[in-house]
Formats: structure tokens, C-alpha cells, sequence
């Protein structure tokens, strides 16, 4: 009886020390709807599944984001947050400029509504939670992680001032191109013209900060912040940035301790399909199957886009299974099927599947590049022209201008990318790449989300310069000085040169005399 009480005792022991001590911290996320949200959502329920408790804060007219959930607590907002799904919908339908003031002002009321609420700031106060991660994209996030005095993670590729390197790290435009709206097909390797391109799409860049954000964020920040708080300062000030994208994507450029690269992270195997999916695929028998979405906000074109494309869909041996709803193009031929709703992973990881025709999201762009798939581009609007640039200039993807595109075009872009094996052997060895990992992203997501719970922030990783001041940082004040001092010392050798020379000349005239 003894020696069996001495060995469940050491098994005992044993499965102590193999279990992993567990933190149960508590997270507050304001995040951004739409697409922005599909990814976050992945990290919450990761949080979840860790023992964490999650609380969720969003405006009212937030979509996407349910209001009751296993994996998080939820406070909703009684405020709009100017990112309706209504107007995203609006701004897609007729392709016009996007009114990103209104919407920062609209940010902006709901701030300062959630800010005088002293019911609302009391309850997140008292809550004492771990940390705040939010989506820089807007800034409300930012500004309540620092009214709290709460350390602060972002889920991150961009903010309110544009793609989030240009915010935290050093950015040469000799080399580093300005991500836009617009093309400006820039890479690492630059021209003289296409610096000159470059340098003029960064200064458009800073003229609509000038325009959009600054008149609505500097006011709002130095009435809660002081007068000597620039808004910029607080999105420089958070702990850890979780960077949504890697060097699979990303050019070569500086970087900070403080930035964690985990692109891929909601990337997964693809799971079975339903019956009726798995047997449409099985029917393309050695031809394989081409899907096409057009992401969370594009559910259909204009018809007489959609007219062409069904056209040159029909002239491939290929299945085809489209996103797609509203009428049904005429030239839909019978190897097409229109669904609602596609399972986009696991139609991207099927072995059966050719290519993916795609708007250029990063989400998506992600998942083709984890299962090998290559890619026809039609970017729409924000960014999705400069992410297909990047996937073009690695040769895995060939992008169409879609207000030119038609039935010629788009088939012949499409049988260059089934038959020319080159885009698909150059995206199986990028998919090697960004899977040749030492750790999942996710893993590291969490890692250091749980770093900052644990040490209360990670404040040894954040550089002090944004604290300084342009002239300060570009140092241009110790040029100042260097040549100022440079040219009182000329001015003083100078000065002491004529004495010298006038006391000389002084004299030899006095000995000739």
C-alpha cells in the first residue's frame, strides 16, 4: 500500500510540473466592424480559449459584431462610430470617394459621448482589466486604453494616419513605397522618377492628414489629453503592435522591438466541405475547380461586368464557384455555381482547387498565400491595388483594371495563370516561406498579449522618439548648431587672419620707411 501511495504521489507530482501555469487575465477590445473584425475576432476567441475574459466595446451601428457571444462579455455603445455598414455598402455600390472626415467626426462624438458618460468610465475603471487591444484604424480605442491608464496592444496594419510602419519605425522613401489608394506600382527598388513619384504621394499623404484628421483628433485629444499631447503620440505609445502582415508581403524595411509580425495568424488547415460543395468540386475532375469572393463588402458587381465575366468563365474546362448575389448573368454557363456564401480556407486549401479570383484584401490574400493558390486581382477601392501590386511584382497573381475589364481580358488572364506553371510554383515557394515559422503566429499573438498582462505594459520595447519633435528627431538642431559653431570658428580664423595680416603689413611698411 505504501509503494503505490509513493507512486501515485510521484505521477501526482508529475502532472503538476507538466502543466503549464495558467493566467486568467481580463481584456477589454474596441474594435473596428466589417472585415477588420473578422480578424479580431479570430484573436478573442483564441483569448477566450485561454482561460482569458474578454469584453468587447463597440458603437451601436458596428457590424459583424453580435451583441451576445459565448467567447465575450459585450458594452455597447449608444453612439454611431461612422463606419455603418449601410455607407460601406453605399461607397461600394457607386466606387466614389469615401468621406473619411465625417467618419473621424462621427469617431470623434462618440469618444467624447463615451468620455463624459461617468457611469460608463466608473464601470471600465472598476472593472480592473489587464489591458486594452484595439485597431488603430480608429482612434477610439487608443484614447480610452490612456484615459484608463491601461497598457496597450493593437491588432494592426493600419491607423488613422495610414499604414502603421510609417507611424513607428524609420521609413525612407528612397526605398520604402507609400502604401495608397491609389497605384503607384513602387517597390524597394526605386528610379530616380520613382522616388520623385514616391516623395509626391507621400506629401498627398500627409496633405489629407492635414485635412481629415488633424482638425478632428487635435482638438478632442488636447481637451482630454493637455494642450502639449499631439494624438499621434498616444498610437505611438502602445506596447506591443500586432502586425498584421509580414516579409512574405511586406518589402524589407526598418523595423521596431516592439512590432510583432503575425501574418497568416487566422490562416488555418481547410476543413471537409459540405456534401453538395464536396461533390460539385469531385465533378472537375482532373481540371480543378476556380473560386471567386469579393470579400465582406462586395457581394456583386454591376451587371454588365458580371455579364463578361460569367462569359469567360463558361470558356474554361473548370468548375467554377462564385460569390455572387442579385440576378443571375445570362452567360452563366453550366460549370459555374453562384452561392451566397462560400467556406473561403477551405475551398483555398482543397486540392482540387486551381485559382482564386480575388479583391485584394489582405485577409484573403493571406489565406491564398498559406495553401499555394495563385490569383487573379480585381481590386476595387482602399488598399486592395497595392496589395495585388505586391503579389504581382512576386509573379503569383495578374490584376485587372475592373473598370476595363471584359470577357477577353478576364479569360486570358485566367488561362495564364492555369496553364503557365510558373505563378503556381512561385506561390508554393512563397507559402514555404511565410510557413516556415519557429512558431505559429497566433502563438506568438498570444505570447505577447499575455507578456504585457503579465509585466503590466512593455515599456522597455517602446523608443522615446515620439517624444521628440521633428527637429529633434531629424536632428536638424544639432546641425544648427555644428554649422553655426563651424562658422564662427571660420568667421573667428578669418578675423584672426586679417589682424595678423594687417599687423605684418603694418609693420614691414614701417621698416621700409
Amino acid at each position: 500500500a505504501t509503494c503505490i501511495f509513493i507512486l501515485m504521489m510521484h505521477l501526482l507530482l508529475l502532472a503538476l510540473l507538466c502543466c503549464a501555469p495558467v493566467f486568467g487575465g481580463k481584456v477589454l477590445v474596441f474594435p473596428l466592424g466589417g472585415s477588420h473584425w473578422v480578424n479580431m475576432r479570430v484573436v478573442v476567441e483564441e483569448l477566450h480559449s485561454r482561460g482569458h475574459e474578454v469584453t468587447v466595446l463597440s458603437p451601436i451601428d458596428a457590424w459583424y459584431i453580435k451583441a451576445q457571444s459565448p467567447f465575450y462579455k459585450s458594452i455597447t455603445l449608444n453612439s454611431s462610430s461612422g463606419f455603418s455598414k449601410e455607407d460601406l455598402s453605399l461607397f461600394t455600390a457607386h466606387m466614389v470617394q469615401l468621406r473619411r472626415q465625417e467618419s473621424l467626426k462621427s469617431n470623434a462624438e462618440m469618444v467624447e459621448q463615451m468620455f463624459e458618460n461617468r457611469t460608463l468610465m466608473q464601470d471600465l475603471k472598476d472593472s480592473n482589466y489587464d489591458l486594452v487591444l484595439t485597431d488603430p484604424a480608429i482612434a477610439a480605442g487608443v484614447l480610452l486604453a490612456h484615459r484608463l491608464e491601461l497598457p496597450l496592444v493593437f491588432n494592426v496594419r493600419w491607423t488613422v494616419q495610414g499604414e502603421a510602419h510609417f507611424a513607428i519605425a524609420p521609413s525612407p522613401l528612397s526605398y520604402i513605397p507609400i502604401p495608397s489608394q491609389f497605384p503607384s506600382e513602387l517597390t524597394d527598388k526605386m528610379s530616380f522618377m520613382q522616388r520623385v513619384r514616391n516623395m509626391l504621394v507621400y506629401s498627398y499623404t500627409r496633405f489629407q492628414i492635414w485635412y481629415t484628421a488633424d482638425p478632428v483628433l487635435k482638438p478632442l485629444v488636447h481637451k482630454y489629453f493637455g494642450p502639449d499631447v499631439h494624438y499621434m503620440e498616444l498610437f505611438q505609445a502602445a506596447d506591443i503592435w500586432l502586425m498584421r502582415n509580414d516579409f512574405t508581403f511586406e518589402f524589407p524595411r526598418p523595423t521596431m522591438p516592439n512590432v510583432v509580425y503575425m501574418s497568416g495568424f487566422q490562416c488555418k488547415p481547410s476543413r471537409p466541405l459540405s456534401k453538395e460543395l464536396e461533390q460539385f468540386v469531385q465533378s472537375s475532375g482532373e481540371h480543378g475547380v476556380i473560386i471567386m469572393t469579393l470579400g465582406t463588402l462586395v457581394a456583386q458587381l454591376p451587371e454588365d461586368i458580371t455579364e463578361e465575366i460569367a462569359a469567360a468563365f463558361a470558356q474554361v474546362p473548370q468548375k467554377v464557384i462564385w460569390r455572387h448575389s442579385g440576378k443571375q448573368p445570362s452567360t452563366l454557363g453550366n460549370n459555374t455555381l453562384l452561392v451566397d456564401w462560400l467556406p473561403q480556407n477551405d475551398l483555398l486549401g482543397h486540392p482540387q482547387t486551381k485559382l482564386s479570383v480575388a479583391h485584394g484584401g489582405t485577409n484573403g490574400l493571406q489565406e491564398a498565400i498559406y495553401h499555394g493558390v495563385p490569383l487573379v486581382g480585381l481590386p476595387l477601392m482602399f488598399d486592395q491595388q497595392d496589395n495585388f501590386f505586391r503579389m504581382e511584382v512576386r509573379g503569383v497573381a495578374k490584376v485587372l483594371d475592373i473598370s476595363t475589364v471584359n470577357r477577353e481580358v478576364f479569360l486570358q488572364a485566367l488561362q495564364e495563370l492555369l496553364y503557365q506553371p510558373k505563378y503556381r510554383e512561385n506561390m508554393k515557394r512563397l507559402s514555404e516561406l511565410h510557413r516556415d515559422q519557429p512558431m505559429k503566429p497566433m502563438d506568438k499573438a498570444m505570447f505577447w498579449i499575455e507578456f504585457v498582462m503579465r509585466h503590466r505594459g512593455a515599456k522597455h520595447l517602446i523608443t522615446e522618439s515620439y517624444k521628440l519633435s521633428k527637429i529633434q528627431y531629424y536632428c536638424i538642431d544639432v546641425a544648427v548648431f555644428l554649422l553655426t559653431l563651424a562658422a564662427l570658428s571660420l568667421f573667428m580664423f578669418m578675423k584672426t587672419l586679417t589682424v595678423l595680416w594687417t599687423a605684418l603689413s603694418s609693420r614691414l611698411k614701417t621698416k621700409q620707411e
